[in-house]
């Protein structure tokens, strides 16, 4: 008679509880609810939820639940409205301490919570929320490079005393014209020590002596592919500090960047915070020439650049950089005398460059410019330098005499209160290697997300409950033990996804589907391949072996296939697909694991252990 190892009922049987203990939190469902950060990026505390707690109660808003998770707040709201209101009342009452996102919290008990289990997460899709494609103006990217190389050439050159007439920025070129050709060897080895990939040569073809500075095409890529992963990286410290939970920021395609954030149900200040490419600069303020007079006659003095102050009137800068917020540590709105400002700290090499400059000119002024980067709409104006529908504006938002000497944290004052967060959120985010412009955003309402959860669930219960009929009808007693093999499939797969906090979508739950077909391949090739067992003469539990054991191959077969499918999806595909080859993958393996282990454990359990036994109900 075959018995079955003990040692593989009890990893079944572990196995099984586990996956409840994981699949459990997705039963509880979810409630409208408010995550809040701190502004200054400190943890909440209990002191921050009671103050909030505190609020809310004093405008009579009911709260269902409110816990700490993951340094911050998450409250939870009987209805939509609740939700509404209660963020409304906490920016009226402590706007610029809390960073508020609209989400969908779990109702998962503070027990499962305490031992780590949460729910899987929800796509787009299914919750509900705001997606946006970006494109990353790669072409800008490699303007910047040399744009940064005609700064540095341009203090190069001067410190190594070699006269210069103009640098000029064309596409992957940068032409440098000297004043003598007598200076060409110099410059051109002082310009490759300074950067060897470089390709520097001499320019036959112009009348003036002139230097060609120009990138190949492969330093051209890997700078459009930074400033691709750069921008990556910014969005999703953006994301994070509008504190959306659960985002999805990745790549799509060469120059496309795809962000999607589930719960949002106001886009508005995403849309705003993620599409902004506001930064600063810090230059020192020309006091030789008269910026009214450049501004009349358009003739700027060499090393100096003209621009306009907020509150109106030219003024001439240095063209040399002091630091700029890509060097930027850390950045927190405050208010400094009754006005607002940000505090910012700087990284090693600006705060050494910053010391130097205000040992330097003490009693000199230093401005700071305000830089930000859109692209036009139809009839929009652009109050700065614009190409094509590009448009950058920039402004000087504060001149200042250096009182002291400093370094690497000081203060920046001239914002308005408003502004002054926002700036200092997306300088503590850091600043975009390049432009991007929205080109698709499409908002899913909620109702319209718990419709796709409704659909998906009502076509996985009818999938499930006519191959339940099917199997019951046509395989009797073996029918039932793959109805509950199925089941089980079904909490395994969704154990697996929450432990891996996989995000699920509409395609997921059509994943769901194919696995639980798949499962029934594998129950009905077993129980087949017993039957015929059965036919030839073999006793019941020699037909129970050898239907398990020959059946295996046919089984592993069909399975590895569907799985290297499911790779491929996964590696190449995106969005909707990935997510359905996740599914199908993790599907894959808990349809082994349940129709060879499971099964065979339940039914060895119930007849294999029977001496007399005569005939199988199959």
């Amino acid at each position: 008679m075959y018995r079955f190892p003990l040692w593989k009922h009890l990893l079944v049987l572990v196995l099984v509880v586990v996956g409840l203990l994981f699949a459990l939190p997705n039963a509880f469902g979810e409630d409208p609810a408010l995550q809040l950060a701190r502004d200054d990026r400190a943890a909440m505390d209990d002191a921050a939820q009671q103050r909030v707690l505190g609020i809310l109660s004093a405008a009579t808003i009911p709260v269902a639940s409110a816990h700490i998770e993951d340094d911050r707040l998450v409250v939870r709201f009987p209805d939509v409205d609740q939700q509404l209101k209660a963020r409304d009342a906490i920016l009226d009452t402590a706007n610029s301490e809390y960073l508020i996102a609209l989400t969908n919290a779990p109702r998962t008990p503070a027990w499962l919570r305490s031992m780590g289990f949460k729910p899987m997460s929800l796509g787009l899709d299914l919750r509900g929320g705001v997606y946006f494609m970006y494109e990353v103006d790669v072409q800008g990217a490699v303007r910047q490079l040399l744009e940064r190389l005609d700064r540095d050439f341009r203090t190069l050159l001067r410190d190594q005393r070699i006269p210069y007439t103009n640098l000029v920025v064309d596409r992957t070129t940068l032409r440098v014209v000297l004043r003598q050709a007598t200076d060409m060897p110099a410059a051109i080895k002082a310009m490759q020590g300074q950067d060897a990939t470089l390709t520097v040569s001499r320019d036959d073809a112009a009348t003036e002596p002139t230097i060609l500075v120009q990138l190949t095409p492969e330093q051209v890529k890997v700078r459009q592919d930074f400033a691709i992963q750069q921008n990556i990286t910014t969005m999703r410290n953006r994301v994070n500090e509008l504190g959306v939970s659960e985002p999805i920021v990745a790549r799509q395609g060469t120059d496309r960047i795809v962000i999607q954030l589930p719960g949002v149900q106001d886009p508005n200040e995403a849309i705003r915070v993620l599409g902004a490419t506001a930064t600063l600069e810090f230059r020192l303020v020309d006091e030789v020439a008269d910026p009214y007079e450049a501004e009349r006659t358009k003739r700027i003095p060499l090393g100096s650049k003209l621009y306009q102050r907020r509150e109106g009137g030219p003024v001439l800068l240095k063209r040399d950089v002091i630091a700029s917020g890509d060097q930027l540590t850390d950045a927190t709105s405050a208010f400094v005398e009754g006005q607002s400002a940000v505090s910012v700290k700087l990284d090693g090499p600006a705060g050494a460059n910053m010391l130097r400059t205000t040992t330097e000119n003490l009693g000199k002024p230093m401005a700071v410019v305000y830089i930000e980067k859109k692209r036009l709409l139809e009839g929009e104006r652009c109050n700065g330098t614009r190409i094509g529908t590009d448009c950058t504006e920039e402004e000087v938002i504060s001149v200042a005499t250096i009182r002291g000497v400093f370094s690497s944290s000081f203060q920046i004052t001239g914002l308005q209160s408003s502004e002054a967060s926002e700036l200092a959120l997306l300088l503590r985010a850091g600043s975009l290697a390049t432009p991007q412009y929205i080109v698709e955003q499409r908002t899913v309402g909620p109702s319209l997300g718990q419709d796709n959860v409704s659909a998906g669930m009502m076509a996985m219960a009818i999938g499930m409950a006519l191959t339940f009929s099917f199997m019951i009808v046509y395989y009797t007693g073996f029918g039932l033990i793959a109805c509950v093999v199925l089941i089980a499939n079904v909490v395994l797969l969704v154990a697996a996804m929450s432990m891996m906090q996989a995000s699920l979508s509409l395609p997921g739950i059509a994943g769901i589907v194919l696995t639980i077909g798949m499962a029934v391949d594998a129950n009905i090739l077993i129980y087949e391949r017993i039957r015929e067992e059965l036919r030839i003469g073999n006793s019941p539990h020699a037909a129970i072996n050898a239907g398990f054991d020959k059946a295996f191959s046919a089984i592993a077969d069909s399975n590895v296939t569907t799985l290297i499918a499911g790779i491929v999806l996964f590696a190449f595909g995106t969005g909707p697909i990935k997510g359905f080859a996740v599914t199908l993958i993790i599907g894959i393996a808990t349809s082994l694991f349940t129709a060879i282990l499971g099964s065979r454990s339940l039914i060895d359990l119930i007849w294999g252990r029977r001496r007399q036994l005569k005939t199988l109900p199959v």
